[in-house]
């Protein structure tokens, strides 16, 4: 690997200054409050629901080229699988901060989910931010399984050639894999069910979203 010259270091400079200014505008946010973002009555769903739709269609996209392209056995896929399986992950995570920084008091997220409390109170299901939350979980967890399962053997791949302190990870995240011939097929059969289950999940995130 090549040491860093200066367009990484101008581009990290250019990256964090942009950071900090978001953050300072967030600052300022909090301060104000959210009419500082456009929010007044009537108009109540501003710019972060725009961005949360918006990064659910990005990860709707990198959710389509891998796992309906696998059903459908298109060999060009396996270029890209991995890189879009992380994309819909990561745009999924970046989906769901909207809907926390969009109800004002971010620091009440949790109460979006249902949980016992010694309030007795319960959510309010005809609330739309609280399918936007179930509808991110359910998304969530179902494309990290599925990032992860086509991980597996990449991951013991890198276990047979590391040597140093990242091998017990890799070991620990292979799961035993030794690419048996029935490890392969137990692996296809899984990865085929999670490509079915998230082809069907993006109709219904999207119905859900709308």
């Amino acid at each position: 690997m090549q040491p860093p010259g200066r367009a990484y270091f101008a581009s990290l400079v250019l990256i964090l200054g942009g950071l900090a200014l978001g953050a300072y505008a967030f600052s300022v946010q909090w301060r104000l409050g959210l009419g500082v973002a456009g929010y007044e009555h009537p108009m109540l769903w501003g710019i972060y629901i725009t961005n949360f739709v918006f990064w659910v269609g990005i990860a709707h996209s990198g959710t389509l080229i891998s796992a309906v392209l696998f059903l459908f056995r298109a060999k060009w896929r396996t270029s890209v699988a991995r890189a879009s399986e992380a994309m819909t992950v990561f745009a999924v995570m970046t989906a769901g901060l909207f809907p926390i920084i969009h109800i004002g008091r971010p620091w009440f997220f949790y109460w979006l989910i249902p949980y016992p409390n010694e309030r007795q109170l319960w959510v309010n299901f005809q609330s739309p931010l609280v399918w936007d939350v179930f509808a991110i979980t359910t998304y969530l967890t179902v494309s990290a399984m599925f990032l992860f399962l086509g991980l597996i053997p990449d991951v013991a791949a890198a276990r047979d050639r590391c040597t140093d302190w990242r091998k017990p990870i890799y070991r620990a995240l292979a799961i035993g894999w030794r690419g048996s011939t029935r490890q392969w097929i137990h692996y296809g059969a899984l990865y085929g069910f999670f490509a079915a289950l998230a082809t069907p999940l993006v109709v219904s995130v999207d119905i859900v979203i709308a």
